[in-house]
């Protein structure tokens, strides 16, 4: 995987960002706090070099869902393809679709795009909950806490805990996060700790104590470790 991440950030929790598109933690002082608290973490900080999360900028947590739906189990470029596919449905849409949008558009124009039954379904049952009201908005979402917003955001079919997580790193940038159960943060640990089996969800738990308050940064570096992987 290589999608990616201030006063509270001790705690990782809330107001996480200064600004839509602005991270709301130091990187510097995380990268420093990792180099000081893990000498394998910070071998694998040298050969990758500067942290550079790039935040997405969609305009919406339901847009922010719908791409997540897409991209589910897909490789990037096939799932590109269907989001395109999907957004050019609407070609009258600004900034995105709309849950309207999606209620409005038939199942056969839905599954034209690309969508397979099943995220079809996953689709449109977010669609009814952000026209009921029952997604946060971006600006109440930057308010509550991580815990929070996995318990909220889950509820949607097709929405786990890994999908919410992504948001919480790639959309809000927060910086306390670790998807525990992403295959590439658990290649990443092995490649950096020189294991032959990948961790269980305890072995990297324990491990990563030592990372907070920033294992969001800590995870951006394991995502790195399995591009050395590959050389």
């Amino acid at each position: 995987m290589t999608r990616v991440l201030g006063s509270r950030h001790t705690m990782g929790r809330k107001t996480s960002v200064l600004g839509d598109g602005k991270l709301g933690f130091d990187p510097d002082a995380a990268v420093t706090h990792l180099r000081g608290a893990d000498a394998a973490l910070a071998r694998v900080i040298d050969k990758a070099g500067p942290f550079r999360l790039e935040l997405k900028q969609t305009p919406s947590v339901f847009g922010a869902l719908a791409e997540a739906i897409v991209y589910q189990q897909l490789n990037g470029k096939a799932a590109a393809t269907i989001y395109g596919r999907v957004c050019a449905l609407f070609p009258r849409a600004r900034n995105g679709f709309s849950h309207d949008h999606i209620l409005r558009a038939s199942d056969d124009a839905l599954r034209g795009a690309g969508l397979s039954r099943s995220k079809l379904l996953s689709m449109q049952d977010l669609a009814r909950r952000a026209k009921a009201g029952e997604l946060p908005t971006l600006a109440e979402v930057h308010a509550l806490e991580d815990d929070e917003i996995v318990a909220r955001l889950t509820q949607v079919r097709g929405i786990g805990r890994w999908t919410a997580e992504m948001l919480l790193i790639f959309r809000l940038g927060r910086p306390d996060v670790l998807p525990v159960d992403d295959y590439g943060v658990r290649k990443g640990f092995a490649i950096a700790f020189k294991k032959r089996d990948l961790p269980s969800r305890q072995d990297l738990e324990k491990r990563a104590v030592r990372w907070k308050p920033y294992r969001t940064v800590a995870s951006w570096y394991l995502w790195r470790a399995t591009e050395f992987g590959k050389k």
